[in-house]
């Protein structure tokens, strides 16, 4: 799993980089076929946004969230990956 971070208007420090790549731990543990993510991070005045763009076999998935705290969102947006990728291996077995 290749997970690449991009900031807009935010510099993206280590610990922003280690917290993203712990969250999507989560995901490896859930689905092995994660090919490629695309993490963009982004302050707008006082909101912070995180978007993900996930690349598994056989589809491609997008989440984001927008909230007061940087962190915050990230897990967020992890969370609503998560389930994204729980319901397409669901659907992707009953279908077999």
């Amino acid at each position: 799993m290749q997970v690449s971070i991009t900031g807009h208007h935010v510099d993206v420090t280590d610990s922003l980089k280690a917290h993203v790549e712990d969250k999507f731990t989560k995901l490896k543990r859930h689905f092995d076929n994660v090919v490629d993510v695309h993490v963009i991070l982004t302050v707008e005045k006082l909101e912070q946004k995180a978007e993900a763009t996930v690349q598994i076999s056989g589809a491609k998935l997008f989440a984001d969230d927008v909230q007061e705290d940087m962190y915050v969102a990230i897990d967020n947006m992890v969370d609503k990956l998560d389930r994204q990728v729980v319901k397409f291996k669901e659907k992707n077995q009953n279908h077999r």
